[in-house]
């Protein structure tokens, strides 16, 4: 596969438009109310967790490689826990208080390990513009605990020094590639190879999850379709629907700023060090 036209963003763009933990996310805001799709990735190893929105248990034991969603959530704000199963709320060993979501826009939120193996929260606002015809877009999200590393396609470099919590992205021909994950400026194998099929009109996020240092790293792969240039292709595409497809498991009771989340999702495809 040729990757002609890479149409390349500078490492660090996946966080710039929004902030989460602490501050909240900052987006420009438009004038009328919207809703945004949002898909959760959860990329902490041996660490299955219950959810809790606006202190309601809103999913169980939801697994470490799963990816949930989308769902139409109406822009406001709302108070993320991360317990471990069956523990309360007050247990949470990952918190996100007044996280505003805006409107209008496409985000997954990735709980996973920071460069230092400690866990956290970071937004990534999803590329939904539309690729030209026979194009896929790639986007690679570094969330491992794991120094920089590069991503080759073929054997050769698409995305280099790529570094926790940073993301690199590029619209590339449609198809079939072997990918592998290395450690920046070498020929050392961290992940892979895998097999990644990049279909046409859709953009493939990849994230690097686990830990380097306790040899468990691994590729959590999530999809959005609906890119297509042709008039029946649809922007906002389907949030972060997985290839092997979810259910619908959350809704949001409007005007009450309440959301609850229904357990219902299906697992995400997981690619583990050159196994899928």
């Amino acid at each position: 596969m040729q990757f002609a036209y890479l149409r390349r963003v500078a490492a660090g763009s996946a966080v710039a438009a929004l902030t989460f933990v602490g501050a909240g996310i900052a987006t420009a805001t438009p004038a009328y109310a919207a809703s945004s799709k949002v898909s959760v990735v959860h990329g902490i190893p041996d660490t299955p967790v219950d959810v809790y929105v606006n202190g309601e248990k809103t999913l169980e034991n939801f697994e470490p490689g799963d990816v949930a969603g989308p769902l139409d959530l109406a822009e406001g704000q709302y108070d993320i826990a991360l317990t471990k199963p069956g523990e309360p709320i007050a247990q949470a060993i990952l918190t996100a208080d007044d996280a505003e979501v805006p409107g209008g826009a496409n985000i997954s939120i990735a709980a996973h390990l920071d460069a230092d193996g400690q866990p956290t929260i970071t937004p990534f606002v999803n590329d939904t513009a539309k690729v030209d015809a026979g194009k896929a877009r790639l986007i690679v999200r570094h969330t491992a605990a794991a120094p920089a590393v590069d991503v080759r396609a073929g054997g050769s470099p698409v995305f280099e020094d790529l570094t926790n919590p940073n993301e690199a992205k590029a619209d590339v021909d449609a198809g079939s590639v072997s990918a592998d994950v290395v450690l920046a400026g070498t020929d050392t194998v961290a992940i892979g190879p895998a097999d990644l099929n990049l279909r046409e009109g859709t953009a493939t996020i990849v994230y690097a999850i686990g830990s380097a240092e306790a040899e468990n790293l691994a590729v959590v792969a999530q999809t959005i379709d609906g890119l297509h240039s042709a008039p029946s292709g649809v922007p906002s595409g389907t949030g972060g629907q997985a290839d092997t497809g979810l259910g619908t498991w959350w809704y949001a009771l409007a005007g009450t700023g309440i959301l609850l989340l229904v357990a219902g999702g299906a697992r995400a495809a997981v690619v583990r060090s050159g196994r899928r």
